[in-house]
């Protein structure tokens, strides 16, 4: 029978995040203000993250959409750095370490995937993961949540998975599996959920 195990979606639950951030960077180095340069990546940010857009692709095409001046190395590092670690999680899953596989379920791109990976202590917890541009596939749909299952050998009744947007939370129920849905502000809960549900497969 599969063990017990965590699967922790990324954003807005291990790590905050902040565009607005970036958006004042790329405001500074083109010609778009800072309230709207985003928007100006509704049309491929989609793509790109499931897979359909390559790195330099994504790069070229951003830099070229806002007038961007500057490097594309430089271009990458604004894209990437948004994030900070969610430091009440961090002492949680460093307490359970060893004691049961958690594994990462993210809707995400690769520039941003390997520099949270490299960057953030927390993930140094997990034994591996599903990510939506490798899979060509997107929470909340059900695809990558049973791509997720067969690859990580999961059993979604014994799987505690925790996520911050309510469709993807939905869709993880509706599958079986034992669900949190997770704000900063409920840390608290997810805690004692979390420790209830450990108690309930025998780890204490």
């Amino acid at each position: 029978m599969p063990q017990p195990v965590i699967l922790s979606d990324i954003g807005k639950v291990l790590i905050d995040f902040d565009f607005s951030i970036a958006a004042r960077r790329l405001a500074e180095r083109c010609d778009h203000p800072a309230e709207t340069v985003l928007t100006l990546f509704d049309d491929i940010k989609g793509p790109y993250e499931v897979g359909a857009m390559e790195d330099g692709e994504f790069v070229q095409e951003g830099m070229a959409l806002t007038g961007f001046r500057g490097s594309p190395d430089e271009f990458a590092a604004i894209w990437c750095e948004i994030f900070a670690q969610n430091e009440p999680m961090y002492a949680t899953l460093r307490s359970l370490a060893g004691r049961l596989p958690m594994h990462l379920l993210s809707n995400t791109n690769e520039l941003h995937k390997s520099y949270f990976l490299r960057e953030f202590p927390i993930f140094q917890l997990f034994q591996g993961g599903v990510y939506s541009h490798i899979a060509r596939c997107a929470k909340p749909g059900e695809e990558i949540f049973l791509k997720t299952a067969a690859q990580l050998g999961l059993d979604p009744g014994r799987t505690f998975y925790i996520d911050d947007l309510e469709a993807n939370i939905a869709t993880a129920a509706r599958l079986g599996f034992r669900t949190f849905h997770y704000s900063f502000v409920k840390h608290s809960q997810l805690q004692a959920e979390l420790d209830e549900w450990l108690a309930a497969q025998g780890i204490g």
